[in-house]
């Protein structure tokens, strides 16, 4: 009839993520977390992990109502394929991958001498290989489960000059850049995009108050950021179902200034 809106699902197509297999590596806490619970809340269900902090994530874990928590170093080949190995067995499918897990060091980008190899080492292996072999190991069980997407966790440091260290700073640009490569080689059936965010409070920022003095002071919204706003893009992509090789800055505004 003239006049009559089309239904919601014909002007916003998305994912359905009820049921789904979400695996999020680094999710014992902080963004991680936030980033499975909200996607348990969509009825998906999780595969939490963490390399180190087992008591943190299997609580995680038993707060949701489809989870389980396998510890792996995503650094590691073997615990990478494991990981996924176990994903993919506890519920037959592996649909989503959030790859979260990361490290980092506060350096000051002038004290050239406090960066030494292992520093390079350490944060390249984590962010950028441990990324890695965990999407290798992923992608033919998103295709067998017939497509789905992968979401990489950056940063605004890899946009920007600023952050805490140049080595992370590299290695989140490395990873936007991996992104929009797997986007366009992993394309039509695996979607690929990237969360960047700024300032977020989580325990590993815990004490970083000069920094979010800094965010409070210059961003438009005034505010640093908490792991549910990036929470909340993670799923936003995920559902975007015409969206890859995007890389989606959340930062309060702040890379504006």
């Amino acid at each position: 009839m003239l006049g009559t809106s089309p239904p919601r699902s014909a002007i916003l197509p998305c994912v359905e993520l009820r049921e789904k297999v979400v695996l999020v590596t680094g999710s014992s806490s902080g963004i991680g977390a936030g980033i499975a619970r909200a996607f348990a809340a969509e009825g998906a269900r999780i595969v939490v992990n963490s390399s180190s902090s087992v008591e943190a994530g299997e609580k995680v874990a038993a707060e949701l109502p489809a989870a389980i928590y396998v510890r792996a170093d995503v650094s590691d080949p073997a615990q990478a394929r494991e990981l996924v190995d176990r994903a993919a067995a506890r519920w037959g499918r592996l649909d989503v991958l959030v790859n979260n897990a990361g490290t980092t060091v506060r350096i000051d980008h002038a004290n050239l001498d406090a960066v030494t190899p292992e520093v390079w080492d350490r944060i390249l292996r984590v962010n950028v290989v441990g990324t890695w072999l965990v999407t290798q190991a992923a992608v033919p069980a998103i295709r067998a489960a017939g497509g789905g997407c992968i979401l990489n966790v950056t940063s605004l440091a890899g946009v920007r000059p600023s952050g805490s260290s140049i080595p992370y700073c590299a290695s989140k640009a490395a990873l936007n850049h991996l992104t929009v490569l797997l986007a366009n080689t992993l394309g039509p059936d695996i979607r690929v995009n990237a969360v960047a965010p700024g300032l977020i409070d989580t325990p590993w920022t815990e004490s970083w108050n000069d920094i979010r003095d800094y965010v409070r002071a210059m961003a438009p919204l005034q505010r640093s950021g908490q792991p549910d706003d990036v929470a909340t893009a993670a799923v936003g992509l995920a559902r975007a179902d015409y969206v890859t090789g995007q890389v989606l800055v959340c930062d309060g505004g702040l890379h504006l200034r």
